[in-house]
C-alpha cells in the first residue's frame, strides 16, 4: 500500500488542523493505522493510532483530548484532527499502515509509511 500525507502546515497557538492520509490498494480495511511525529534529532514519536474498523483507538498522553484520529474505509483515508494545537505539537507528521486488525505505539511494527506533512506551531 502507498501512503500519502497532506494537511499540514503553520498554524497559530490554539487553532486547528486536519491532516488526512490517503491509501492506495483495495485491502485499506484491512490495515491498522497509526500517526506518529519527529523534529529533527529526535527519535520518531507515537501519536495516535486506529483499528482497522475504526472502533479503537489509542492516543499518546501529550495529545489525548486535543487530537482525534479516525478513518473512512470509504476513502480509504485515515485523519488526523488537531485542536488546541501547541508551539510543542510542531513536527514532521507521518501516516503508517500495519496488515493487522491493530496499528499500536511502535513504529517498527508498522509496514508503510507515508512521506510526512509538517505541522509548525507558532507561539
Amino acid at each position: 500500500v502507498q501512503l500519502q500525507a497532506s494537511g499540514g502546515g503553520l498554524v497559530q497557538a490554539g487553532g486547528s488542523l486536519r491532516l488526512s492520509c490517503a491509501a492506495s490498494g483495495r485491502t485499506f480495511g484491512s490495515y491498522g493505522m497509526g500517526w506518529f511525529r519527529q523534529v529533527p534529532g529526535k527519535e520518531r514519536e507515537f501519536v495516535a493510532t486506529i483499528a482497522w474498523s475504526g472502533a479503537v483507538t489509542d492516543y499518546a498522553d501529550s495529545v489525548k483530548g486535543r487530537f482525534t484520529i479516525s478513518r473512512d474505509n470509504a476513502k480509504n483515508t485515515v485523519y488526523l484532527h488537531m485542536n488546541s494545537l501547541k508551539p510543542e505539537d510542531t513536527a514532521v507528521y507521518y501516516c503508517a499502515a500495519r496488515p493487522s486488525f491493530w496499528g499500536g505505539e511502535r513504529p517498527n511494527d508498522y509496514q508503510y509509511w507515508g512521506q510526512g506533512t509538517q505541522v509548525t506551531v507558532s507561539s
